[in-house]
């Protein structure tokens, strides 16, 4: 046979080169995708005649082939699938991420009131006084999503008078004293908001106003700053500092000193808080029957805090 024949004999599949293709198949069953495609392309196919069907281990080639070809656009399929639906699930959705609620209220998005035209901050250089020229009642907090306004507080046009805020504390005589001490001080208005939210924490922010900031820190200072507030508030038998009040919730300018109930406490425990900024005392109260949790005291306090500084 000359070497031209035999060529030709090889190429139309010949059994001393029929190890090829099943080589080709255990290369495509064990590799890639690519590999299979290319072990396909390297696979030596006769030339089709219509004498009778192709050769058998070519039709196992060609079959391994659309095998890899189908997988692979599965694949790809479900992993594009997989990625958009994390993409548009929550992250609370997504097992594994789940992110229990640490106790804090959804309160509204905050921002700053306008002031009238012309009018600085109360920390502005040109502010000595340290006045607040926004609407008093524009800085006080407002209630967090799903909580019961109190009515009877916030009325008036959130307008309080002195004789309500009083009632806040305990002994008559303190309040006797207290209200002559504001009146001595020149206290200016007040402005107030309270609320009731769905675990049965009561919340009460009282903003005093006065003349300058000098004038309003020596108001501060009768409520108290010591180890234990100068006047209880109502429904504290004994009240002393929160240590636990982290001070990372300091806000720059802002004065402040916070008072929690001490054990054991009656039917509810009381938190309560005295904060200094410019002109403005405020005064932020949380009771709860049983024990008023920490973290929305101190969300709250800290809000207030960023309104007023």
């Amino acid at each position: 046979m000359t070497e031209q024949a035999r060529q030709l004999q090889e190429r139309a599949g010949m059994p001393e080169d029929a190890a090829a293709p099943e080589q080709a198949e255990a290369r495509i069953q064990a590799g890639t995708p690519q590999a299979a495609a290319a072990a396909a392309a390297a696979t030596p196919v006769g030339p089709s005649s219509a004498d009778g069907p192709e050769p058998p281990k070519q039709r196992r080639v060609l079959r391994a082939v659309l095998r890899w070809t189908a997988a692979v656009v599965v694949f790809a399929a479900v992993g594009a699938g997989t990625a958009y639906g994390i993409t548009r699930m929550e992250r609370t959705d997504v097992p594994g991420l789940a992110t229990e609620s640490d106790g804090r209220w959804d309160y509204p998005l905050l921002s700053e009131p306008p002031l009238p035209s012309g009018s600085p901050g109360p920390f502005a250089e040109d502010n000595p006084a340290g006045a607040h020229y926004a609407d008093l009642r524009a800085l006080v907090l407002p209630a967090p999503e799903g909580a019961s306004e109190d009515k009877a507080l916030n009325g008036r046009d959130g307008w309080l008078a002195t004789k309500d805020f009083l009632t806040e504390f305990t002994m008559k005589e303190g309040r006797t004293e207290l209200g002559q001490s504001l009146t001595d001080l020149g206290l200016r208005h007040i402005a107030a908001r309270g609320w009731t939210t769905r675990d049965g924490t009561r919340t009460r922010v009282y903003l005093l106003q006065f003349g300058t900031a000098e004038v309003a820190q020596r108001a501060s200072e009768a409520f108290g700053g010591g180890n234990a507030p100068e006047y209880e508030v109502r429904g504290a038998d004994v009240s002393h500092l929160d240590a636990d009040f982290p001070s990372e919730a300091e806000v720059k300018g802002v004065w402040r000193v916070v008072y929690t109930e001490d054990k054991p406490y009656g039917d509810e425990q009381v938190r309560h808080a005295y904060l200094q900024a410019g002109d403005i005392v405020a005064m932020v109260v949380q009771t709860r029957r049983g024990t008023a949790p920490a973290v929305p005291f101190q969300q709250t306090v800290t809000l207030q805090s960023q309104l007023l500084g």
